[in-house]
């Protein structure tokens, strides 16, 4: 199967932080065997740390932050389906490269939604690089990589065919099902089937009541979030051809449809949405429609001493809203009647392109190189009820090459160097250019024991201008700046781990990883205009920006008890240029407060019974300069959510799971602070309260059965 151990093989230590190499060799061998028994379930690795599929599964996953939020530097921003908004060190998913079986999803819709839309029960695995520790990556923030499930993985022992049937019960507030069939056409070739169907429902906050700045309840609310309820559709075909033990072939075509009347705005909590609806005289919600369509060729084959992975892929995403409902509005703003903004608003983003990745093993040191292109398209399209009608397209490409070398210098002591060169061409209304550049690390991994590594490395960071978003006109209402810099920098780190059977553990470790990530020439998407330019605001270098901070682990494993305490940090600046010397010392909008988790997990063998609680701690934020963040007071509230959860699945009816939970048991009232938060004053709608209010408690019953 195309799991933890082939990436490993295939992406070594070279790319990963040292906190994580001991833990990941201590547990790959027990992946297999926990697979074995859960058939299906979802594994989380990170650069922080790892998560093996039997914790992931105890979880229930609805939305990718439930898989995510306690791994160290990393959050996901955002509660509503369309808003999954992965966070790395405090920069968004604009920063990250995010893959989903090997097809790019960085197609920047909308800025009120994520780059993500994926239900986390068709996922096989998800591997995170926390900072880009390599030129393999050639990102500023960091990778995720999603793989879907494959039927090499999910077939038990020597079966030919299986199925599998899951329901899932929320009360707060979703309900869900999903059936999958796979098997064996001949010895050679395989398929999977699989189709997962969400009703959701608008959820009760924490506490019952939504809440505004100063404590005081909302007017016209009553404790539930409008603009969630939708339906979610997300299908995937995949067929498989193994060419002999040492190559294999994967078609694969995912389907995802999010559709419902929703908030204009899923990314900011309902408290702005009713004060923008009722100063415009406009209707609350919106008929939206969102799909991706995503096909992809993978092969995974060795020759002789080469290992060797290709993939291709066209992904296709789409995002349609009705806007008709201006049509009623008796509002005039700036001058225009609002009623002349009534239209039916379409953009689409096409992503497709190759991938290439090698290692080598040529006696004298390990070769890691590759190449990407990637060609990416948007097109955006308003038809007004006034017969007029507003469209756009933009084009942006990237070619890209790379050579990783990894040279053991003694059993103890190893140097990695890398290159990269990156060639782009964007053709858009912010610039008409190309930007290239060559890049390079280097890392030096140091094991003085078997059980225990440091690790020491600087990566050079490249990033060319973007293109517009695609949902507000795709550059149809930019400001040319053709003076615009690419973004360069330099990731550094130096991390520890250590792993080893004492204390009277079976398995007790703790490692570290401290970094400093330096932006140069950071580009600001509302930055302030020039006079001469005579917009409200537009893209540019707007300075230098330094994130710094750790990620820390403890882990203690006795018998059937697994603990795993984490900690991290990290804090942005900017070294604002003259021209915009009033965002000198803005912070990231994204940034949060120092974090805690604390995983527990028990296993009840006599009764098949396998127990679970974490707790996320975050600390408040105080108040200060941010760019993009509130206005007014842009302060983020601490929280602490627990969540407790229990899976039976009893050994005398094979492949059957019972899981029951509670996420947040104590019913918090809070936003993730990687979600907006804070208060806005607004020109034309006065005071606005952002926060993007997360479930309170909430009562789930999943039942599946694998056969």
């Amino acid at each position: 199967m195309p799991s933890i151990t082939t990436k490993a093989r295939l992406l070594p230590l070279a790319i990963l932080s040292a906190s994580t190499a001991l833990a990941q060799e201590a547990q790959l061998g027990d992946m297999t065997q926990i697979e074995e028994v859960v058939v299906w379930s979802t594994a989380v690795q990170a650069s922080s740390l790892r998560l093996d599929a039997d914790n992931m599964a105890l979880r229930q996953a609805d939305h990718i932050s439930d898989l995510l939020r306690t791994i160290p530097g990393v959050d996901v921003g955002g509660a509503h389906s369309l808003n999954q908004r992965i966070t790395i060190r405090s920069m968004d998913d604009k920063d990250l490269l995010i893959t989903i079986d090997g097809a790019n999803q960085n197609t920047y819709m909308y800025h009120h939604m994520g780059n993500l839309q994926i239900h986390a029960d068709i996922l096989e695995s998800v591997d995170i690089d926390v900072g880009n520790n390599s030129v393999i990556n050639g990102r500023l923030g960091g990778t995720v990589r999603f793989e879907t499930k494959s039927a090499q993985q999910l077939l038990r022992d020597d079966a030919r065919f299986g199925a599998r049937i899951l329901g899932n019960y929320s009360d707060n507030a979703s309900e869900s099902v999903s059936l999958a069939g796979y098997g064996r056409i001949t010895d050679e070739v395989d398929f999977l089937a699989y189709v997962n169907r969400v009703d959701r429902h608008n959820y009760e906050v924490g506490g019952g009541r939504i809440l505004d700045a100063d404590g005081n309840e909302v007017p016209g609310t009553d404790g539930t979030v409008r603009g969630l309820e939708g339906e979610l559709e997300h299908s995937l075909l995949k067929l498989g051809w193994d060419l002999g033990s040492d190559h294999r072939i994967e078609l694969g075509y995912e389907m995802y449809s999010d559709d419902g009347d929703y908030s204009y705005r899923p990314d900011m909590g309902l408290a702005t949405d009713v004060a923008i609806g009722s100063a415009l005289d406009a209707p609350l919600l919106w008929p939206t429609e969102f799909t991706r369509d995503t096909l992809t060729l993978n092969y995974d084959g060795e020759i002789g001493n080469t290992r060797l992975k290709v993939n291709l892929f066209d992904n296709r995403s789409s995002l349609v809203r009705d806007e008709t409902g201006y049509a009623s509005s008796s509002a005039v703003v700036r001058g225009r009647p609002v009623a002349a903004w009534a239209a039916v608003v379409s953009g689409d983003a096409d992503n497709r392109g190759i991938n290439a990745l090698a290692e080598s093993e040529m006696g004298f040191a390990l070769l890691t190189y590759g190449m990407e292109y990637t060609e990416y398209d948007t097109a955006y399209e308003a038809s007004y009820l006034t017969g007029t009608r507003d469209s756009s397209e933009e084009e942006f490409r990237l070619l890209s090459g790379y050579l990783q070398a990894r040279f053991d210098l003694s059993e103890s002591m190893a140097v990695i160097p890398g290159v990269r060169h990156d060639r782009t061409r964007l053709d858009a209304a912010l610039a008409d250019d190309s930007y290239d550049e060559t890049t390079g690390s280097l890392a030096l991994e140091y094991r003085p024991t078997d059980s225990l590594l440091f690790k020491v490395s600087s990566t050079q960071l490249f990033k060319a201008p973007e293109i517009g978003e695609v949902f507000v006109g795709a550059g149809l209402f930019d400001v040319p700046n053709p003076s615009i810099d690419a973004e360069t920098g330099t990731n550094t780190e130096v991390a520890f781990a250590y792993e080893d059977a004492v204390l009277g553990a079976d398995s007790f470790g703790f490692g570290m990883t401290l970094f400093q990530t330096d932006i140069e020439d950071y580009i600001y998407d509302y930055a302030p205009a020039p006079p001469e330019t005579g917009a409200r605001g537009w893209k540019d270098n707007i300075g230098d920006m330094q994130i710094d901070g750790y990620e820390a682990y403890i882990n203690y494993n006795l018998g059937n008890l697994r603990t795993l305490l984490t900690f991290s940090d990290a804090e942005s600046e900017l070294d604002a240029f003259e021209d915009y010397a009033a965002l000198d010392g803005a912070r990231l909008d994204r940034q949060q407060g120092q974090t805690l988790s604390l995983n527990v997990d028990y296993t009840i063998e006599r009764y098949d019974l396998q127990l679970h609680w974490d707790v996320l701690s975050v600390d408040d934020v105080p108040a200060g300069l941010d760019l993009d963040g509130a206005t007014f007071d842009n302060s983020k509230d601490g929280f602490t959510v627990h969540n407790v959860s229990a899976r039976w699945t009893p050994a005398a009816y094979t492949g059957l799971a019972l899981t029951v939970g509670v996420d947040n048991v104590t019913d918090e009232f809070y936003a993730s602070q990687s979600s907006r938060t804070g208060v806005s004053t607004h020109p034309l709608f006065g005071s606005l309260y952002l926060m993007d209010y997360e479930p309170g408690r909430n009562y789930k019953l999943t039942l599946s059965y694998a056969f």
